[in-house]
């Protein structure tokens, strides 16, 4: 399908519309990438987004964030669970949201309890056991929590030009 406009009223410009991206091209998207904006619902209704670094599960169909107990998104989460986040495609002709509603973990409070094996599962992985463990307590000095978006809605579009000649 084809969009035609026109410049100074006279002279035609054709480009492409927008294509809906298919569930595994979406699903493609969020796997590939690994920062998103993560809108959230303030008290006022107004929505407060800020850039996260994020971890889709297909499966599943939960995107994983870690981030403090103390910090506004986390309070957010805990008041409104409605969240959406926003992705970029490999250009920015292309893009995915992943709605639903969020709950946020238990803060970890022991190197290695449920939440830090969560949080762990989140990383690339540790050559060595003590980078591990460093991690474990780190997070835990941190006060981490994860916020699992369940995502029930997942939408997106790319604009596909033509190659040049």
């Amino acid at each position: 399908m084809t969009e035609i406009t026109t410049v100074n009223d006279n002279e035609p410009v054709s480009g492409p519309a927008p294509r809906t991206l298919t569930d595994e091209e979406l699903t493609s998207l969020l796997s590939e990438q690994q920062f998103g904006v993560l809108a959230t619902v303030k008290r006022s209704g107004h929505p407060h987004l800020s850039t996260v670094l994020y971890h889709w599960d297909p499966d599943e169909r939960v995107v994983r964030i870690s981030t403090t107990v103390d910090r506004l998104k986390t309070r957010q989460v805990r008041n409104d669970p409605r969240l959406a986040l926003h992705v970029s495609g490999p250009d920015v002709w292309s893009f995915a949201v992943a709605e639903g509603d969020a709950e946020v973990s238990q803060v970890t409070t022991t190197p290695g309890d449920a939440t830090g094996r969560e949080l762990l599962a989140l990383t690339p992985g540790f050559e060595d056991p003590a980078q591990e463990t460093a991690f474990l307590i780190q997070a835990v000095r941190e006060r981490r929590v994860v916020i699992r978006l369940r995502v029930s809605r997942l939408y997106g579009t790319a604009l596909d030009f033509p190659a040049e000649d």
